[in-house]
């Protein structure tokens, strides 16, 4: 079953300053959790907070890109993509 991937209404403005390639990975990164659902193992640093909540790398080196992104309803399967952008400003 699919998994609607919906993003913080805040977080357009930030999507739009990334790098394209960052932007893409991204993309690629809700498509595969629509697919596939939230726990993306296979995503580098992938690792999941204790409150449902999860992270994985969208691109190593300096900067570091991240994703942040939460379960917000299990039973509709509702992800919500919470943070978007470099490691230094992520909020942990």
């Amino acid at each position: 079953m699919i998994w609607t991937v919906t993003e913080k209404r805040s977080l357009n403005k930030r999507i739009r300053k990334l790098p394209g390639n960052v932007q893409n990975i991204l993309i690629a990164l809700k498509k595969d959790m629509e697919i596939n659902g939230p726990i993306r193992g296979d995503w580098p640093n992938f690792s999941a907070f204790s409150d449902g909540r999860y992270h994985c790398h969208l691109k190593k080196g300096h900067p570091t890109y991240v994703a942040i992104w939460e379960v917000k309803n299990k039973e509709i399967r509702l992800i919500e993509v919470t943070y978007a952008g470099t490691h230094e400003k992520a909020p942990y």
